[in-house]
């Protein structure tokens, strides 16, 4: 949902808690089974204070998950006179290792029940086909790989330079009108950094992206990586 002039996005629509754990151990390559604790909770935090930045509406739920990391973090870094009190209560991760192996399965479970009717029903314009975004090897991107970019966007952007025309505020209706006209126009992928070259300020930047969820969550675009941690690109679909 976005609302009014502060452009907020409740987050829960597209990802929760969990999904922001599961891309933090990819993004780590780390084994699953062997959460590295305190680095997963300190970038978790990290996630929480961008999206706040952002004015995603950060659900309660983001911040028990955030308050039960803390506290397994603390558990894991009692002093040695408590090993044999942990070693009886055993691995404080274990019951978040298993909560995180179930929700990656009923996910993987969702996708592959979703992908034909996905197929059946959604088609790139211009011709670019779901299915030949398989074949293309293109792995569609969740939205705090999309948070992550930002914040490159946002660590090249340069205050000095901006400048701000109030008169001229772009409304959050003109963005995602200009975002469909520019990726129709272009007849394949927009780059997901093209659409930031040459903003004004830093409000724009935030608008820029606040369109770019509303437009997931209303399935008008799809977003997509040729290969992790590539380049994202911007796909329109047409229904029917």
């Amino acid at each position: 949902m976005v609302t009014g002039d502060s452009y907020t996005v409740q987050l829960e629509v597209f990802e929760g808690p969990l999904d922001l754990l599961l891309h933090l151990i990819r993004r780590n390559q780390v084994d699953i089974y062997d959460i590295p604790i305190a680095t997963i909770t300190d970038q978790y935090l990290e996630y929480l204070s961008m999206m706040r930045s952002l004015n995603l509406d950060v659900a309660g739920e983001f911040l028990l998950m955030a308050a039960t990391l803390l506290q397994i973090k603390s558990k894991m870094l009692l002093p040695s006179g408590a090993e044999e009190e942990e070693e009886e209560e055993g691995d404080p991760r274990a019951e978040l290792v298993n909560t995180l192996l179930e929700y990656q399965k009923f996910k993987e479970a969702a996708v592959r029940l979703n992908e034909r009717e996905i197929l059946d029903r959604d088609i790139f314009v211009h011709g670019h086909e779901a299915e030949d975004t398989e074949e293309g090897g293109l792995v569609e991107v969740g939205v705090f790989e999309l948070i992550e970019a930002l914040r490159d966007v946002l660590s090249r952007f340069s205050p000095e330079g901006a400048y701000d025309i109030t008169l001229d505020r772009i409304t959050l209706e003109e963005r995602i009108a200009q975002i469909l006209e520019t990726v129709k126009s272009r007849g394949s992928g927009l780059l997901f950094s093209s659409l930031f070259s040459g903003t004004s300020s830093k409000e724009d930047i935030i608008v820029t992206f606040m369109a770019l969820l509303e437009l997931m969550r209303m399935r008008m675009i799809k977003i997509y990586q040729r290969a992790p941690f590539g380049p994202i690109e911007i796909f329109v679909l047409s229904t029917g």
